[in-house]
This record gives C-alpha cells, sequence and structure tokens, in this order.
C-alpha cells in the first residue's frame, strides 16, 4: 500500500536492487512557502525504473485562491491560467494512483510532502508513507565538492543534465529525474547497490571515512557474523547481524562510539560468515570472540575472570568460598560473570546463613585452641566461628544443608529473608543498606536463574530443535551443526567446544555459549519443536522468584 495502513516498509523490502526499484520523482508549485496556509498551483510526476521512463502526470490545480505577483514572476502560472483547473482534492486521487508503490524523489522533498500530506490530511486521508529519497542531500554528500551550490539549477547546468528546471512542476521533475540517475551513477562507487543503501547514504557520506564503504560492497542482507581487519589480516573486531550489509553500514553513520572512528581507520577489509538464522550468528560470534580475542572486543573476551562459588563438603565445617574452577568437592554455583559478582552471592547467603566466614582449612580431626578468640562476624552474631570453639555441630550442619539447598532447589530460602529485610529497611528510610540488600539479592536470584537455565539446556543431552526451516543440533548445551530443510547438517566454521555432560560443572570458556542458547530457548519455546532428545527436556524452567520492590534514596531534605 502506498499510504499508511499500520506500518512502514520492512528491511527486506528496502533492500530491493536499485535496477528493480520504481521511483516516482515529483515536484510542486505552490502560493507559497507556508503550508499552512499557502496551496498547492501545479503538480508534475515522472515514474521510472531501471533508466525507462514509464511514464508522466502534469496538472494545473486551482488553489482557490489568489496567486501573488511574485509567485507568477516566479513560475510564470497565472490565475487565468488555474481558473479552469480541478482543485487539489481532485487531482490527488489521480497522483496517488499514479504513485502507487514507488519511491518517492524529490530534491528538497520533504518541501513537497509537507504540501502533499497536508492536502490529504484536509480531505480526510492518511499521509503518504512511501520510502522517500532526496537528492538534495545526496547530492551534498556525493558532489558537493564539485560545485558552489547544490541548488536543482546549478546542478542541471554544471553536469549538463537533458532537462532544465524552470519552475514548472514536470519540467523541475524531469530535471530531477536527470540528478538522481546522475547520483546513483556515482553512489555505485561507495557500494551503493540497493534501496536501503541509498536511504541510508546521506548520513553515512559525510564520514570521514566513506570511501571504505566500497568492502561493503559484496556484503548479504543475511544473518550472520562480520569481522574487521587490519594489518596482516588481522582480526580486530568480530560482530553478529541479522542483515550484515545494514549492519556493517550503520559504523559509517549513525554509530558514534569513540572506538569506531579508530577502527574504521585501521580496518583494511570486512569479511564474513553467512549463518542460517540470527541465533547460530549470535553462537559463531562467540567462538570467534573466545579463540581471536579481538582487541575492539571489550565484551565477552575474558571468560578467564569468571568464578564460581563454592560451597565446600571436604571440610568439617563447610564454608562459602568464591574459586576460579569447579574442580574442589562441594556444590557449585556459577560460573559468573565476575568476582564482584560472585562475593555478592556469597555474602547474600552468608547474610541468611550462619556460616563461618574464615579461610582457615578445618579437618576432620580439627580441635580448636582453648584461648582462640571469636571473629568478628560471631562477635556480632551472624556467623558461627568453630575456630574458636563456638560453634554446634549439628546447628552447622543443618545451616549447611539448607545453603546447598538454596543453591540448587530452594532458592526461596536466601530470596525470602532478604526480600523481609529489604521490606523492613525500607520502611525504616535506611536506604543505603537497603540497597546492599537489594544488590545481594538481585544477585543470588540472577545466578541461580542462569545456573537453572544452563542446567536444563545440558540436561536434555543430544537433542535437536527445529526453527523456521533450519534444525539445531545441540549436544550438552553446545551447537554441534545446523540443517536446512532437506539438507544435510553442516558445523559453525568454528566447531563446538568440549563440554562434559551434565552434572558435572560447566567449563568457564563455554559458558556465554551454553547460556546465549538456553536464552534463546527460554524466549523461543513457543516456536520451536523438539525433533530428538536423549536426555530430558524440561522447558520451560522452574521460576525463581522475585526481590520485589527496590530500596529509595533518602530525600537530601531529611538527610542528617
Amino acid at each position: 500500500m502506498r499510504i499508511a495502513a499500520g506500518g512502514q516498509r520492512s528491511l527486506d523490502d528496502l533492500g530491493t536492487p536499485l535496477c528493480d526499484v520504481t521511483f516516482c520523482v515529483l515536484d510542486i508549485e505552490t502560493t507559497g512557502s507556508d503550508r499552512g496556509t499557502d496551496l498547492i498551483t501545479e503538480i508534475g510526476m515522472v515514474k521510472v525504473r531501471a533508466g525507462e521512463c514509464l511514464g508522466t502526470l502534469q496538472s494545473l490545480v486551482n488553489p482557490g485562491r489568489a496567486i501573488p505577483p511574485m509567485i507568477t514572476v516566479l513560475t510564470g502560472i497565472t490565475e487565468s491560467m488555474v481558473v479552469r483547473a480541478p482543485p487539489i482534492e481532485a487531482v490527488l486521487p489521480s497522483m496517488i494512483e499514479f504513485l502507487a508503490d514507488a519511491v518517492v524523489v524529490g530534491h528538497n522533498v520533504g518541501f513537497d510532502l509537507a504540501f502533499i500530506n497536508a492536502a490529504l490530511s484536509r480531505r480526510g486521508d492518511p499521509e503518504l508513507d512511501n520510502p522517500v529519497v532526496d537528492t538534495l542531500p545526496l547530492a551534498r554528500r556525493l558532489i558537493r565538492d564539485e560545485v558552489p551550490d547544490c541548488r536543482l539549477g546549478t546542478l542541471a547546468a554544471r553536469f549538463r543534465l537533458d532537462h532544465k528546471p524552470s519552475h514548472r512542476a514536470l519540467d523541475d521533475a524531469l530535471a530531477t529525474t536527470d540528478l538522481l540517475h546522475f547520483l546513483l551513477e556515482r553512489a555505485s562507487g561507495l557500494g551503493v547497490l540497493g534501496l536501503d543503501d541509498l536511504i541510508a547514504l546521506p548520513r553515512i557520506g559525510a564520514h570521514p571515512q566513506v570511501a571504505k564503504l566500497r568492502m561493503t560492497a559484496s556484503l548479504p542482507r543475511s544473518p550472520g557474523v562480520y569481522l574487521f581487519r587490519g594489518a596482516n589480516d588481522q582480526v580486530i573486531y568480530v560482530g553478529k547481524a541479522t542483515n550484515l550489509r545494514q549492519r556493517v553500514r550503520s559504523y559509517f553513520g549513525g554509530d558514534d562510539r569513540r572506538k569506531i572512528g579508530s577502527l574504521l581507520r585501521e580496518a583494511q577489509r570486512i569479511s564474513h560468515v553467512v549463518t542460517p538464522n540470527v541465533l547460530a550468528a549470535e553462537v559463531l560470534e562467540l567462538r570467534y570472540l573466545r579463540e581471536l580475542a579481538p582487541r575492539y572486543n571489550k565484551v565477552g573476551t575474558a571468560p578467564q575472570k569468571y568464578r564460581y562459588v563454592r560451597l565446600s563438603i571436604d571440610e568439617a565445617w563447610p564454608r562459602l568460598s568464591v574459586v576460579g574452577d569447579a574442580n574442589g568437592a562441594g556444590v557449585h554455583l556459577g560460573p559468573l560473570q565476575s568476582k564482584a559478582t560472585a562475593d555478592l552471592v556469597v555474602e547474600a547467603m552468608q547474610s541468611v546463613f550462619p556460616l563461618r566466614r574464615c579461610t582457615a582449612r578445618l579437618g576432620r580431626q580439627f580441635q580448636p585452641h582453648s584461648d582462640a578468640a571469636l571473629c568478628t562476624a560471631a562477635q556480632l552474631g551472624v556467623a558461627m566461628c568453630p575456630c574458636a570453639g563456638a560453634a554446634d555441630a549439628r546447628r552447622y550442619e543443618v545451616a549447611v544443608g539448607h545453603a546447598a539447598q538454596a543453591m540448587t532447589t530452594s532458592p526461596e530460602l536466601v530470596i525470602a529473608p532478604l526480600q523481609a529485610r529489604l521490606s523492613t529497611l525500607s520502611a525504616e528510610r535506611r536506604y543505603e543498606e537497603a540497597a546492599q540488600v537489594r544488590d545481594r539479592a538481585m544477585a543470588f536470584t540472577n545466578a541461580v536463574r542462569r545456573q537453572r537455565l544452563t542446567d536444563r539446556l545440558r540436561e536434555a543431552g543430544d537433542v535437536g530443535l527445529q526453527l523456521g526451516d533450519t534444525t539445531l543440533h545441540l549436544q550438552h548445551g553446545v551447537l554441534v551443526g545446523t540443517a536446512q530443510e532437506g539438507q544435510i547438517e553442516i558445523g559453525l566454521p568454528l566447531p563446538a567446544p568440549d563440554v562434559p555432560p551434565a552434572p558435572q560443572m560447566l567449563p568457564r570458556h563455554v559458558v556465554d555459549e551454553v547460556l546465549c542458547l538456553a536464552r534463546a530457548v527460554e524466549r523461543l519455546a513457543h516456536r520451536l519443536t523438539v525433533v530428538w532428545c536423549d536426555g530430558r527436556w524440561q522447558w520451560p524452567i522452574d521460576e525463581v522468584p522475585e526481590v520485589v520492590g527496590r530500596a529509595m534514596r533518602q530525600p537530601e531534605s531529611q538527610a542528617a
């Protein structure tokens, strides 16, 4: 539809090759420049495709009011010329029919569309919603250095266009058509091959690295992974995209992150890998990040910083600790994003369970010294202190059991007390303490939820999931291959990492991929079909209780 009816065109539509696009170049003459009070006196339109003129439309319009003398001098349109012409309400249906689904083109086309849409609104019709190409900003980007200004008359004279503008609608539309074809030829040198490229070019063209747009010429409009390569073909940045061409070209326009300038300056080539869907692209991106650690990628390239929370069970008096691997005996939670996150989880559990907080290793035959002093936490009454003999073995064993349950099957054992504490502190306006409790509770909640997501996916074992026309083959939580409908399975360019089967703990270097897939399964569960599964398929997962409410900061007027 050419008129707005509940949404704009999709990106697939805009990706049409320029040779297949139908352009409708339009120009209008008016009684003045104020769309609120001035009216249209003439409309001219030219429809073209692949350089061929498909037709023209021209009509004088009776504005129903006097034409100012200065407008008559400029355009040559007199009141006697329009007195027998139809009003704009009678011309609009023919104009809309001629325009159809074509791309609207004009020189400073916003002026023309403002008057046309105002006329449509007065008639009670919706405004035009066709894609729009403005030759004025295109000319400023492509040929500004070659001309004194970018007026249509100047451009027509300088580049010897076949038609010359005369401030008459059809003549100006024909001159704009010539200009459009001239600019399309110039733009092709920058890899502008589709309609989306052309629409984006005005804001891209001013980029200091615009000449490198040629590196994007071979990029498809498909899901996949792109790799910026610098000197010696070294990969310096990796990203994923739903539309490779659009995403990479956006770096030359709207992406104003500080690192982008230096990235583009260093880039010598852009390679890409097409994937069957966005999910496979996300997985492949993570593998490239892990394998190559490109220096312009700061996030997702340091799994060595990930940590586990361990509740030891090989000691007489088990304790909570933050560790770098899950090789030791105990109940583990993780891997988590950072040591800071793991510390918050430990603090959340220690605020509920009175486990010892010292780091001493206590063997089965441990006996406290008679002169040992209580630790600070024990003096505050928030922990037991077996080092000083101030701990009941039975009570301590119960606390350890509850802590293990909280880390595995019953997170509410931690969340409920913290929620109650948060509510009390907020009611008492102890906002700083409440914020600490909130942060600990949220860190614990998120950690348990991450654990459940990754565990459930790994427990499925070898599983095939149908998503659209693609079958995703997963083993122990990682993607080993994909198969398009009717085709054999193929792996990704980087093979799947080795992952131990559940219930062994997940290694740090693969948690990002497993978590990515698990979140996708949760998000797309209504669209997935299980083709085969040799383990347990348990989706959706059991929900983890959420922390309700938030700590509020004390108003400055009430601060001590």
